[in-house]
């Protein structure tokens, strides 16, 4: 009987953990930096199950960690660093090259390709619950 509670116990746990997951994240990489370099761009694929907000990122490789996006302004490439990046229920939003990106400001040592960098995003959802999801990124030269 103890076995049947026990295992009652876990399958519910189990359940409730899955339940309240709702961001997904895949093919999380960062671009290696030129030597010398102290900021570096990070990308990544977020999907949500329900509406969300991405609040903040941070990682143990740099002092910073920025949403930024880039865009075409009369011919000229520009770079602006996001408050939030709101994210739809059911819509990937990609974050690459020449677009939304995360960017590392103030590298607390060289990357190299191979290198594994952590990140912890938090989001915030519309029942005003904070998720945070745990990402380990590749360190690699673009596809």
């Amino acid at each position: 009987m103890r076995s049947f509670l026990s295992f009652l116990f876990a399958l519910l746990f189990t359940t409730f953990v899955h339940a309240a997951e709702n961001v997904s994240v895949k093919d999380a990489w960062v671009r290696p930096p030129p030597p010398g370099a102290s900021v570096v761009g990070a990308y990544l694929t977020l999907e949500a199950k329900q509406a969300t907000t991405l609040m903040q990122v941070k990682s143990p490789a740099a002092e910073a960690v920025e949403v930024h996006t880039m865009s075409m302004d009369n011919g000229v490439m520009q770079m602006r660093k996001l408050p939030s990046l709101p994210l739809e229920a059911g819509k990937p939003v990609k974050l690459a090259p020449g677009g939304f990106h995360l960017m590392l400001i103030n590298l607390k040592k060289p990357l190299k390709a191979g290198d594994i960098v952590p990140f912890d995003l938090s989001f915030s959802h519309g029942d005003h619950k904070t998720e945070t999801v745990h990402v380990q990124a590749v360190v690699r030269t673009p596809n």
